[in-house]
């Protein structure tokens, strides 16, 4: 218990955890990281705070929750809310202002998300900003709206950019309201910016307490890939909106600054802002955040766990490729299977696995298996859900991935515990995994191959040079087993993170505490 103004408030927790999309309903390396991170630092106290879409997206908890966290709440931005029926309404003007005048530096790129605006977001649905009503109802929103419409662009239709606006900014108040009901706890962290980010920063506004922030991935860059292949969002030919960056079209270009805004009130409120590898760093201060308040804090396995799946390894190199991850768009399973097909061709005994959750977009895991069934690939490739990667790593000869984004893949090091070279796109930090990263690391040699995004005929060719070569496969994979070893040990990102948590709460640090 600490004493504050005057008062005895008792914390429900020392650390809320701010989790978006992943924790503890949908398996994955995020989601892997934070359970890992809740058991290794059994110190520390946490709440989860789950925000998701909707309801029906999401099923029932896929991890157990350790004894240290002790809250647990689950929101969805796009419930629909228990407002009161729908009624006129003037609305005050005042707030809409503010509105207008933080859409105006959204639209002005790198302008750094501070003062006005983020008061307005910190005070949504409170006395002196918008309410929820008057945003949905109100003859003060509808000017602003229309008005906003007429002065921007006359495409797309205004149904489109209403419904839009609407999308975007009704979540805010569902933050809003968990910022405002968030019971006490002495530090938060969000493990991305976007709305996790957003309402880590309000609650820093709100209660002036410390806001870690954490990026896997950048989160404004994983959104601009989905907007790019959005099939929901209509695009329009119009020379009016040929000032808009990337020429996606104005709605998408809508969605981009709303979500680079974002991340930019996350980067202004939190401290510090870590990243997995230096080049997500570098991409996170171009982006917004101050230089000073970054630092780099890599992932990392418990090796020894993985001890069992290295001794039951075949003396002879399966010819299996596996690609562990979930069946979505961004992993790019079709390249996956494109490149197994070619690599059929000279090695007939080839075998692909595709190991992960099929749940989240289940029409592109449709597309991927009809693209399978129609390059023939029936006895060659097995779409197999969830697995024990225990089970499952001493029967690949390669772990692959063709993904398009990675930040830095817990599965590849996973891989390397076990004694499996990795195959894998040149994204966030896959090079520096499996070539290293400083010059000793690099001294390791090369722990499988790197190739391009989305090319098949690469991919089944650094396959093959792998599958075919036993004296590279397995200097591939000694490189892998020293180099997970000696810079990718969970205990050297507990000790990084048991200091970050300690510094938040202003606290001596805490000492390791034995397993």
């Amino acid at each position: 218990m600490v004493r504050a103004a005057g008062s005895v408030v008792e914390h429900v927790a020392d650390i809320a955890l701010l989790l978006e999309g992943t924790y503890p309903y949908v398996r994955g390396g995020v989601s892997s990281w934070v359970h890992q991170i809740i058991n290794g630092l059994p110190e520390f106290t946490f709440a989860v705070i789950f925000i998701g879409g909707q309801k029906e997206m999401y099923g029932p908890a896929q991890y157990q929750f350790p004894p240290n966290v002790r809250h647990v709440e689950t929101h969805y931005l796009l419930h629909r809310s228990s407002l009161a029926k729908p009624h006129a309404r003037k609305g005050s003007r005042q707030p809409f202002k503010e509105m207008e005048e933080l859409h105006a530096t959204m639209r002005q790129p790198g302008k750094l998300a501070e003062g006005k605006m983020i008061d307005a977001f910190a005070r949504l649905g409170s006395k002196g900003g918008i309410s929820q009503e008057d945003f949905l109802y109100s003859e003060a929103s509808w000017d602003y709206i229309t008005r906003q419409y007429k002065e921007r662009c006359t495409e797309p239709s205004f149904v489109d950019y209403f419904w839009a606006i609407r999308a975007m900014h009704t979540p805010l108040f569902v933050l809003a309201d968990i910022a405002a009901g968030l019971p006490p706890v002495r530090a938060v962290h969000a493990i991305s910016t976007g709305y996790a980010g957003l309402l880590g920063a309000m609650i820093r506004l709100r209660r002036n307490i410390p806001f870690v922030l954490t990026e896997h991935g950048i989160y404004t860059k994983e959104r601009k890939i989905d907007l790019a292949q959005a099939t929901w969002i209509h695009d329009h030919n119009d020379d009016v909106c040929n000032t808009l960056h990337d020429e996606m079209g104005y709605i998408r270009g809508l969605w981009i600054r709303f979500y680079e805004q974002l991340g930019r009130m996350a980067y202004a409120q939190a401290s510090p802002i870590i990243s997995l590898y230096e080049g997500n760093r570098l991409r996170q201060v171009a982006d917004g955040a101050a230089p000073e308040k970054t630092r780099v804090i890599t992932n990392g396995i418990n090796v020894e766990r993985y001890r069992g799946a290295l001794e039951k390894r075949p003396e002879n190199i399966p010819p299996v490729l596996g690609l562990v991850g979930r069946v979505v768009p961004i992993k790019d399973i079709k390249t996956f299977i494109r490149a197994l097909r070619m690599l059929v061709k000279e090695r007939p005994d080839a075998q692909g696995w595709i190991v992960g959750p099929e749940d989240e977009d289940p029409s592109y895991v449709n597309e991927c298996k009809e693209l399978a069934e129609s390059l023939g690939l029936k006895d060659h490739l097995r779409f197999m859900g969830f697995q024990n990667m225990l089970e499952i790593l001493p029967q690949l000869g390669l772990m692959v991935l063709t993904s398009i984004s990675e930040a830095l893949p817990l599965v590849i090091l996973e891989a390397f515990a076990s004694g499996v070279p990795c195959l894998a796109t040149d994204v966030g930090s896959c090079r520096e995994l499996i070539e290293g990263a400083a010059e000793q690391d690099r001294a390791l040699g090369a722990a499988g191959s790197v190739v391009h995004i989305a090319d098949p005929e690469g991919t089944a060719k650094a396959a093959l040079e792998l599958l075919n070569n036993s004296e590279k496969w397995r200097a591939a994979q000694q490189a892998g087993l020293a180099r997970v070893k000696r810079y990718y040990d969970d205990q050297l990102m507990f000790s990084s993170y048991r200091e970050v948590y300690s510094g938040a709460l202003g606290v001596p640090r805490h000492p390791a505490v034995a397993n």
